[in-house]
């Protein structure tokens, strides 16, 4: 089964696996919490990547720029 936007989910796929085990700290945290929960890896990935859009439809529609302290884990 498939949802989405096949455009979306195939441009933010590999840009979201950097972020997510790498580089954005927010993202990174997000995904490890996923996966020591004991979700499969790809699915906390599928995860992140729905997060980064929601959080990037978000700055979009405020006119925002990144933050990562906005969007950290409490």
């Amino acid at each position: 089964m498939k949802g989405g936007r096949r455009w979306v989910r195939n441009a933010l796929y590999m840009p979201c696996l950097g972020a997510a085990t790498q580089n954005n700290p927010v993202l990174r945290a997000f995904y490890q919490r996923l996966i020591a929960k004991g979700k499969e890896p790809k699915v906390a990935l599928i995860a992140c990547m729905r997060k980064l859009i929601v959080i990037l439809n978000t700055m979009i529609a405020r006119g925002e720029k990144w933050d990562p302290s906005r969007y950290a884990l409490r």
